[in-house]
């Protein structure tokens, strides 16, 4: 029983990685996720924190 336990884990996990594969390259392959750019990382901002800021803005 145990033989046969093993067989139908080892079959699962073969099944799960074609399908794994499979819909990766139906997706385009492994794609670089996007970079979050935080604020510290944006020219505009950087060159805005040396502007004074109008008292009109509060």
């Amino acid at each position: 029983m145990l033989k046969v336990l093993l067989v139908v884990a080892a079959i699962a996990i073969v099944v799960w990685f074609l399908v794994r594969l499979t819909l990766r390259r139906l997706d385009g392959g492994t794609s670089p996720r996007p970079r979050v750019i935080g604020p510290d990382d944006d020219p505009d901002f950087l060159r805005g924190l040396d502007r004074p800021r109008d008292p009109d803005d509060d």
